[in-house]
């Protein structure tokens, strides 16, 4: 599944390529790809006829785009900070295998299409590709907290890489956890955007192991990780996200590299890039764990 890397940088690419676009028509091709937005398909493509996408935005796994209203439709323009004009948005989720991809007017249908929006500029349109089906798009209304969010992702903590994150509220409410780092980590409530495959990076990168107890951990540990999340994060940046398959691309439908990056996660066997051990594989929530058991000792061991 796409993490906070990958979700960036087809953000980015929305933000070049549609933000200040008018829609002039949505298709529905799978209903599975609308399921959450209850109305149904044809209300869909009427809620988002003729609206601007006034920019592209993220938290976490979660991209929308706020929708102008309808008396500002023709007033927004590319870059337009987030919310001018707009009480909703249409939200996306990746899922396992989604792919946001801009492609020019009349290019043969993707194999496994489910939602295409044309613009009323004739301009190349912006089309929703999923071969698993498990993600999903929805018009939402958004919901003034400390920033504009969609309703449904209202309960999802701040990412790592935002202004909005609260260090010490992250601190204070990791230190009353009763559960292990890793676990942690992986929760959208806590922290937003960090999976598997960060976690694990950010784990070796500060030390620790994914089943070190919550509560003990230092302020300073605490810090160390936090930090060692963002320099990942940041590093995956740079190099366009992970991609282990076709599944993941950008907008235009380019792999991102920092797979030959990775130091541990899928590595099992190979020397640590810090000490030299083998990598250790091991099962967690029905997936892996990648460590090193020199540089990452378990507590007690």
């Amino acid at each position: 599944m796409p993490e906070l890397p990958e979700v960036e940088v087809v953000r980015r690419g929305l933000s070049r390529w549609v933000a200040g676009r008018t829609i002039a028509y949505a298709e529905v091709l799978h209903p599975r790809a609308i399921r959450r937005h209850v109305p149904g398909a044809a209300e869909f493509a009427g809620r988002l006829a003729g609206r601007t996408l006034v920019s592209a935005e993220r938290r976490g796994k979660y991209l929308w785009m706020p929708l102008a209203d309808a008396q500002n439709g023709s007033g927004a323009s590319p870059g337009a900070g987030e919310g001018i004009g707009a009480s909703e948005a249409l939200l996306a989720h990746l899922g396992m295998s989604g792919q946001l991809l801009v492609v020019e007017a009349g290019s043969p249908l993707e194999k496994h299409l489910r939602v295409r929006l044309g613009f009323a500029d004739g301009g190349p349109e912006l089309r929703f590709v999923d071969q698993r089906t498990f993600g999903h798009l929805l018009v939402a209304p958004l919901v003034p907290l400390a920033r504009a969010v969609p309703e449904p992702i209202a309960h999802i903590a701040a990412d790592p890489l935002e202004e909005a994150f609260d260090e010490e509220m992250f601190a204070l409410r990791l230190g009353a956890r009763q559960t292990e780092i890793k676990r942690a980590l992986l929760d959208q409530s806590l922290i937003s955007g960090v999976g598997n495959i960060y976690a694990d990076e950010a784990l070796w990168r500060a030390g620790l192991h994914g089943g070190t107890p919550t509560r003990g951990l230092s302020r300073r540990k605490i810090d160390e990780l936090l930090a060692a999340v963002r320099e990942v994060m940041r590093e995956a940046l740079g190099q366009g996200g992970t991609s282990f398959d076709s599944l993941y691309v950008n907008v235009n439908g380019e792999s991102g590299y920092f797979d030959r990056s990775l130091n541990v996660y899928g590595r099992q066997g190979e020397p640590c890039a810090r000490c030299g051990g083998p990598v250790l594989r091991e099962a967690f929530m029905n997936r892996s764990s990648y460590s090193c058991p020199r540089c990452q000792p378990r507590v007690g061991a």
